[in-house]
């Protein structure tokens, strides 16, 4: 135990030192650098980022946990998610990356939003910066959460001890280094992430096929290896990859990848990871099955069975790829809540325009401060849900709100103002209802929320006033094959 809590803290203090690094190498120090890394984000990089700050704790511990105590059905969520992810790097980020530097070098989804209709209008910047601070402080706290099981579970750590700890680490990485510490920290997270659900599930076969786990395949009710066992989990698991067009969090990589020529390479190698994760984050949960047999608490399956098959300093540093999940994805999540609530509400809004960039800076970090703080104490609360369905709010929520609104922005010339603010209010509502009134029916929250986002965001642009020509010229514009 002594190795594997040495292991973690050296983790930490490294993750920590990149934080410091680009603290001190920040070159302006402008909203720009800090929010989206001066758009110079080369492929790896992005790609990786994308893929981590997407992958939290729930593809080492709620998935694996899913398909552990649920059988192969739950197998259409990696199979939704992978489609979704792919989609997204295919269709939306090419033109997410021109249309934010057409529309006025925008850095943040909301700014995005409102300068694609050239719109003054900052309602629209409002509700989104709303919807963010919620939504992210109920997703940070699956990932904080998280962290508290891995050091209660391993070394003894009182869970609340250790998500202290986790948060005070991740937000002063995100404090001090903005979007380039966070992207780089990503990107050393998820080769550590992909290396882990690589090794473990392999090892664990191997021993199982040598007679070494509690059961063996034809030993399991046959019930359980059924892909096909309902209708609601084939829908609902397909449902979770419309997430991924409206994932903040995720998307703005797309805006800072430095070239056109950048995002294919970005997509290949983003889409590659993602497949490999998924798959092996499912394959883990179906081989912890027969490996361990039952246990009591379905989300560590990854993390007894890693402890079970590698010595102490192995394990630790396989294990420290949940602390990686963790942290890529709160990281990412506070960032962009505080890039939404400086940019698009204190800046324009409360300040008029007149917040200077050292005080946008301010305006960020505090608001960092005081996400991750919410985010604990939510993720301390022992009636809070587990890791898994802590996720799946925060997902449905940001998919059914932005994710119809993105895709016709970008693909739709006729979409208004209006439509756009509309299908935003739905999404999210209809989300939200389904979730409060209508759980009891297996269909995941997002999928009538996406597609009430989709209806209302059209309806009400069709009996709006046309787009103003500058905003149809500005579409294109981007459609063109000129190079930005």
């Amino acid at each position: 135990m002594n190795i594997e809590l040495v292991v973690f803290i050296v983790y930490l203090i490294f993750m920590l030192g990149i934080g410091v690094y680009f603290f001190l190498r920040m070159r302006s120090g402008g909203e720009k650098d800090y929010f989206l890394g001066g758009r110079k984000m080369g492929p790896w990089v992005s790609a990786l980022s994308a893929g981590a700050s997407d992958m939290s704790a729930w593809s080492l511990m709620g998935l694996p946990a899913s398909v552990y105590a649920l059988g192969m059905g739950q197998t259409w969520i990696a199979i939704g998610l992978a489609i979704g992810y792919a989609l997204s790097w295919i269709l939306e980020a090419p033109r997410l990356r021109r249309y934010s530097i057409a529309a006025n070098d925008s850095i943040t989804i909301p700014q995005y939003l409102a300068n694609r209709f050239l719109s003054k209008n900052k309602s629209i910047q409002v509700i989104c910066a709303i919807i963010f601070l919620v939504a992210y402080t109920i997703y940070a706290a699956s990932s904080i959460k998280a962290c508290g099981t891995l050091f209660n579970t391993v070394v003894g750590v009182d869970a609340n001890v250790a998500m202290y700890l986790a948060a005070v680490i991740i937000i002063s990485y995100t404090f001090l280094g903005g979007f380039s510490a966070v992207s780089w920290t990503d990107f050393f997270q998820g080769m550590l992430m992909l290396a882990a659900l690589l090794i473990a599930p392999i090892f664990a076969l191997a021993l199982v096929q040598s007679g070494q786990g509690v059961s063996t395949m034809d030993q399991v009710e046959p019930a359980y290896w059924s892909l096909f066992s309902n209708w609601q989990d084939i829908v609902s698991g397909l449902g979770w990859g419309l997430g991924y067009f409206g994932m903040p969090h995720i998307i703005i990589r797309f805006m800072a990848v430095r070239s056109d020529k950048d995002i294919k390479k970005s997509a290949a190698i983003g889409i590659t990871w993602t497949v490999l994760i998924l798959g092996f984050a499912v394959i883990s949960g179906l081989i912890g099955r027969m490996y361990l047999g039952e246990i009591s608490d379905t989300s560590t399956v990854f993390i007894q069975m890693v402890r079970k098959i590698f010595p102490p300093v192995i394990s630790g540093i396989l294990l420290s790829a949940i602390l990686a999940a963790s942290m890529s994805t709160a990281d990412s999540q506070l960032l962009s809540s505080a890039s939404a609530f400086a940019s698009d509400v204190y800046k324009p809004v409360i300040r008029k325009g007149k917040a200077s960039d050292k005080e946008m800076l301010w305006a960020g970090r505090l608001v960092v401060l005081g996400v991750a703080v919410a985010a604990l104490l939510i993720a301390s609360n022992p009636n809070s849900g587990s890791i898994m369905n802590l996720v799946s709010n925060a997902w449905g929520v940001f998919g059914a709100a932005f994710g119809p609104v993105l895709l016709l922005s970008l693909f739709w010339r006729r979409l208004t103002f209006g439509g756009a603010v509309a299908g935003i209010v739905v999404g999210a509502g209809v989300d939200i209802a389904w979730l409060a009134f209508l759980s009891s029916t297996g269909v995941y929250e997002i999928v009538p929320g996406f597609l009430c986002g989709i209806v209302a965001a059209a309806a009400v642009s069709l009996i709006s006033r046309e787009p103003d020509k500058e905003v149809v010229k500005l579409f294109d514009r981007v459609t063109s094959n000129e190079e930005f």
